[in-house]
């Protein structure tokens, strides 16, 4: 069979199989492509986070601990009622919720892994600074896990990789090595990595202002709180188009456009 043939087995039998690999992302019904099973991301991610329950310092902040925990646990119920109210498959389903506040100041995040475990930094809350702030940014962590984010990025990193090999053997003919190796990647992250990364905060950006709505938080809060975030990081972020996130300018115009629309279009819970 000569290479031409040959591609063309390879790219038909691989169209059938990513066809059948592609779903919709909840609420905005984005096309994803997501080839990695849902319960292996979940297992390996459990298993991290008890890793990091053991290396981190937790705080011995039980109050905050515990508002962080009533915030999750209203986003758990108003989520899984949405859902099954507009008979919908439930994609927190499987979800083994758990919460944890990391006693770092210096560290200025939190996040949510695939399977719903949930990690806050006490630096972050000098930005979050009240209850619906902090529901913002649980709420959009939150959607990363909900949207399955994870998934899609790690097929994609499984995508990537079958193209690296399809260009090395059937098109060069040999290995990428040095130079070569080193401006495919550059391409291959500014092309295709990075946009994709952005499209996924801002998707968690809307559906993390939606989760936080029908919870019954104030959505304008989000806003702020990322006008509080800009004027933290005003020294060291970087142009939109490095990045991985959006600009925070961006996220708050795009809150700030997005909150009637949410409020018209999902009820409280």
């Amino acid at each position: 069979m000569n290479r031409r043939k040959f591609l063309t087995s390879v790219c038909g039998s691989c169209c059938g199989f990513f066809l059948t690999s592609c779903t919709t992302a909840p609420i905005t019904e984005r096309r994803q492509f997501k080839i990695i099973p849902e319960a292996k991301l979940n297992a390996q991610a459990a298993q991290i986070y008890e890793k990091i329950k053991e290396k981190e310092k937790m705080s011995d902040d039980k109050n905050k601990l515990n508002e962080i925990i009533q915030i999750g646990k209203k986003m758990e119920e108003s989520i899984s009622k949405y859902f099954d109210s507009n008979n919908i498959q439930d994609p927190t389903i499987n979800f083994d919720w758990e919460y944890i506040l990391i006693d770092n100041k210096k560290i200025k995040n939190a996040w949510c892994m695939p399977g719903g475990k949930i990690a806050v930094y006490t630096g972050i809350l000098d930005v979050t600074k009240n209850t619906d702030g902090l529901a913002a940014v649980m709420g959009h962590e939150i959607a990363h896990a909900v949207a399955r984010h994870g998934s899609e990025r790690a097929s994609q990193g499984v995508l990537l990789d079958i193209g690296t090999m399809a260009l090395e053997k059937l098109i060069l003919g040999q290995s990428l090595s040095g130079d070569s190796r080193r401006l495919y990647e550059y391409f291959a992250n500014f092309g295709v990595m990075l946009p994709f990364s952005r499209g996924h905060e801002t998707e968690a950006d809307y559906l993390g202002l939606v989760f936080m709505h029908i919870a019954g938080y104030e959505m304008e809060e989000a806003a702020r709180m990322w006008q509080r975030m800009n004027k933290d990081n005003s020294n060291s972020q970087p142009p939109e188009f490095l990045s991985t996130h959006p600009s925070n300018k961006t996220r708050i115009e795009n809150i700030r456009k997005w909150i009637p629309e949410v409020k018209k279009k999902f009820k409280l819970s």
